[in-house]
């Protein structure tokens, strides 16, 4: 997800967002661990989306 796309959404739907990709992100780890999956860059991204997610959080908080 691009920090384009982010900046676009309501509070609410970032919210929603970091808990769905949070949620994708403990089942690609454990999935991970279980078996080795073919392309563990996938892991990083979505570590990275959800940093993103709660980045734009903090901001629109302190604005508010």
């Amino acid at each position: 997800m691009k920090q384009a796309e982010i900046t676009k959404m309501s509070v609410e739907d970032v919210k929603d967002s970091i808990a769905n990709f949070s949620e994708q992100l403990a089942k690609m780890k454990l999935a991970h661990k279980v078996a080795p999956m073919e392309n563990p860059i996938q892991i990083r991204n979505m570590r990275k989306t959800v940093a993103r997610l709660k980045t734009e959080l903090t901001k629109r908080e302190a604005q508010a």
